[in-house]
């Protein structure tokens, strides 16, 4: 009964839903304004351990999961490895930067956050981008 219990969690957590993530920066900068979003850009590094905390909890909560991809185009680089625009310096990582499809930073927020706090900061970043948060009352 218990490797029933095991296979089970194994398969439904295989099927949880994942943040769609670009490959590049330019592509992602390009598909929001196809799609009339804005720009979610992660900044970590390779050795970050709050880096992997973040990726392993935070970005892995359904409500956060489900906000970012009905509401932004979201793209994972490393510093030091992976191209982006130098200007978006991360001396503190993870860093979270919220951008219009042309690049414009309209919000930044360094460190590691809960799912509960997460949800703050899109909302956050929604708000500063003009656009009024989609489900209030799901996100208070």
């Amino acid at each position: 009964m218990g490797a029933l219990i095991v296979v089970f969690a194994l398969v439904t957590g295989a099927f949880a839903a994942q943040i769609q993530w670009m490959d590049s920066y330019a592509d992602a900068c390009r598909k929001a304004a196809e799609e009339h979003k804005n720009v979610l850009l992660l900044i970590t590094t390779e050795t970050c351990g709050w880096c992997r905390r973040l990726e392993r909890t935070t970005l892995r909560d359904d409500a956060v999961v489900e906000q970012i991809n009905a509401d932004f185009v979201a793209v994972h680089v490393t510093r030091g490895k992976d191209e982006y625009p130098k200007s978006l310096e991360a001396k503190m990582v993870p860093t979270s930067y919220f951008l219009h499809p042309d690049g414009t930073v309209f919000y930044r927020m360094p460190g590691y956050w809960t799912s509960e706090d997460y949800l703050s900061i899109l909302k956050d970043a929604e708000n500063k981008a003009g656009k009024a948060p989609r489900n209030k009352e799901k996100q208070q």
